[in-house]
Formats: structure tokens, sequence, C-alpha cells
């Protein structure tokens, strides 16, 4: 089974990965595009979700409790913070769009007793994280330091031309704490549209190794394995990323065959 999962470029349902279609336990994830003025329902019952408003600006309603008018930046290339909706438990939920919108939908397996909250842009923390070719920016929405049972999310933006994900990383063995055992997706956009990135999944012994090419709205699972991203000359990246496993910590363990570039030009 391919590692790549190809969107739809036409329609509401942009792409969907469940715990059953991707062989794993943990995460979920859905993207959908909504026209101003539609309604969609989202049934995630039994487990926790959070909604990434991408662009756009939504309501979102579940049972009795309501967050009207979420999201600000017109998509996920603007210089901002989304604003993001957590929620306990998935069930009986109502998104209507009041301004043509894209939202990204994460999950994992068993609604939680953390209360429901708006995350608001001002509530996340935003950082550049490498330097040179290597520097990206970091957006964490739902990171380990704030409430939620399974779900991490966080978002990251890589100029044209630079590497991301990089050094390669894994974060497949339950080994803490010095690395956590995390299954996870990445939902990748680019800009302009057509143009694609590169990403690499393998592990030590090479029993995984696969190289793909990706376009605008696909999905990169990452099951276990080191996992970087490359961004050609003249085309900017922005992907989502969804984590989750038995232990809600994020700790990973570098390639040790390229690890070296971490350490001081004097020391290498």
């Amino acid at each position: 089974m391919s590692l790549l999962v190809k969107a739809r470029r036409e329609g509401r349902d942009i792409v969907e990965v469940t715990p059953r279609s991707a062989g794993w336990r943990y995460v979920g994830f859905s993207a959908h595009r909504l026209a101003a003025g539609e309604t969609m329902a989202l049934d995630r019952a039994e487990s926790e979700v959070c909604i990434v408003v991408l662009g756009g600006t939504v309501s979102i309603q579940r049972r009795d409790e309501r967050w009207t008018d979420v999201g600000e930046r017109r998509d996920v290339f603007d210089d901002r913070a989304p604003y993001a909706l957590y929620l306990p438990n998935g069930d009986g939920i109502r998104v209507q769009a009041h301004t043509a919108a894209e939202i990204g939908v994460a999950s994992a397996p068993g609604p939680g007793d953390v209360p429901a909250r708006l995350i608001e842009p001002s509530k996340m923390k935003r950082f550049a994280r490498g330097s040179g070719l290597n520097e990206r920016f970091v957006c964490d929405i739902l990171p380990q330091t704030e409430p939620a049972g399974h779900l991490l999310v966080v978002e990251v933006r890589t100029p044209s031309g630079h590497s991301s994900s990089y050094p390669p990383h894994k974060h497949d063995t339950d080994n803490l704490p010095q690395e956590s055992s995390l299954e996870e997706t990445y939902y990748h956009r680019l800009k302009p549209a057509q143009g694609f990135a590169f990403q690499r999944v393998y592990t030590d012994d090479r029993s995984l190794d696969e190289s793909l090419a990706v376009e605008d709205h696909d999905v990169v699972m990452v099951p276990r394995g080191y996992h970087p991203v490359v961004v050609p000359y003249g085309y900017e990246s922005y992907y989502l990323n969804v984590m989750a496993g038995p232990r809600r910590e994020w700790h990973f363990r570098n390639d040790p065959a390229h690890e070296w570039m971490l350490k001081p030009v004097s020391e290498v």
C-alpha cells in the first residue's frame, strides 16, 4: 500500500485517512472545501476532534454548543496563525461556511474529558526552526503543553528551495524520554498550486523506503520511520501535521547519518 493519498481535485471532500484505511490505530484526518453558505455534517463519534480553519470563515455547532465566525485568514499561506476548535467528542458536528472555506479535521479514538474550547491564534506559538536552507516556520496549534487526549496538531510553512522535517527524524519507538511512538499525517499545500514537493519515508533497515512526489492537497501517511520534505525552487510549501499515539508526547530521534549538520562548523 502506498503512503501517498491523492486528493480529489473537485468537490467538497478533498481527502480522508482513517485508522482503518491507514492500517494503524490512532490518527484520522480529512480535509474539506466549502462554498459560501454551504453546510456539512461531520460525525466522529467516539473520537476527539480538532477542526482547523485553514482558510475562510465558518460557524461550528455541536449539540447545544455553537462557535460563530471562526477564522480570518484567506488561506494557509497568509502569514498568521489559524483558528481551531477542540472537541472531546466529535459526534453531531455541523459546519457552516460564511465565505469560501477550507477545513482540516484531525481525530483520534477515545472521547476525552477535556472541555471543548476555541483555540484562538493569539494562543498559538509561532517560531522559526532550522537555519539557512533548512529554515521553516512552525505554528503549534495543539501541542503537548495544551490539554487533549491523544492529538497533537502543528502546521509548517517551508520557503522555496528549502528542506523541512530535516535532518530526517523519526518517532516510532516507545522509549520515553528519548523517543515516543506517534503515527503522523502530512497534509500538503503548494503555492502556486501547480507545484510539487518531495517526501521520503524510510527506516534504518530500509524495510520501508518510499520517495513520494506530492501535489497540492495530497496526504502522506507516516506509520514509522524518518520523513523529510524537500521543496523545489519557485514553490512554497505548507503542511498540516496530525500526530497521535499511546502517549501524548513528542520526542524524536534524528537519523544518525545526517545529524552531523546540527553541529557547529568547528566540530564538523
